[in-house]
């Protein structure tokens, strides 16, 4: 019983000892090598770069401003007449549109009218007014011209220009046009274009229920202004 006393201290001596030899050991090997708090470094996020964005070059109005002859060019005349002031009285023959103010004067502007076999006359009434306005061709002017759009927005390149007013219940406007050009001939299918900055006066200047009257060809009675000075 003593031998197997002294034995079993003898292996506790050696367990202690043991025990003691490697927690020496692992001490010195984390003093030589201190383990990291984190195993790794945490990088925040990128975002990732986004390619500017490329912005589109606005379209240009186009520019097709044009230096009209002095008597096409927007004026106060002369110009007796019974109507009362306020109201439009096309000269087709002469291709000018007075604008009657009374007291024996008009404004007079230079338009282009409807070309041979297209013109027209009589009364009618200004029933709506329009700012860009779209243009659908009617039916006829399709037949005759199939190339024509069906439908084109208001805008810069819109044949009736910067307004419109319309006449009745006919396809007929009084308008402005993207070819000042053709300002002072006859070329149109019977609507009576202005240069975009006159139709604008004009437009500021009429109401809707103003009377128009479209003289015929026939009639050389309405050359009878002459430029106030």
């Amino acid at each position: 019983m003593f031998n197997s006393i002294k034995l079993n201290a003898r292996l506790a001596a050696a367990a202690f000892g043991a025990l003691a030899i490697g927690t020496v050991a692992f001490s010195n090997s984390a003093a030589a090598a201190p383990l990291p708090i984190f195993p790794f470094i945490l990088t925040p996020p990128t975002e990732a770069v986004q390619p500017p964005v490329q912005s589109m070059p606005q379209a240009q109005e186009e520019d097709r401003s044009v230096e009209l002859p002095a008597r096409l060019r927007r004026q106060v005349v002369a110009y007796p007449t019974r109507e009362a002031p306020g109201t439009v009285i096309i000269d087709t023959p002469h291709t000018y549109l007075y604008l009657v103010l009374g007291g024996g004067r008009a404004m007079r502007y230079g338009i282009g009218v409807g070309r041979d076999g297209f013109t027209w006359s009589g009364t009618q009434t200004i029933t709506k007014k329009a700012e860009w306005p779209d243009w659908t061709p009617p039916p006829e002017m399709i037949a005759r011209q199939p190339y024509l759009p069906r439908h084109m927005a208001g805008g810069p390149g819109n044949p009736l220009g910067a307004r419109a007013m319309y006449l009745g219940g006919t396809v007929y406007r009084i308008h402005g046009t993207n070819a000042p050009e053709t300002i002072g001939t006859h070329v149109s299918s019977g609507c009576l274009r202005l240069t975009n900055e006159d139709v604008t006066d004009l437009y500021s200047r009429v109401s809707v229920g103003t009377k128009v009257i479209v003289l015929p060809m026939t009639d050389r009675r309405a050359d009878l202004g002459s430029a106030v000075r």
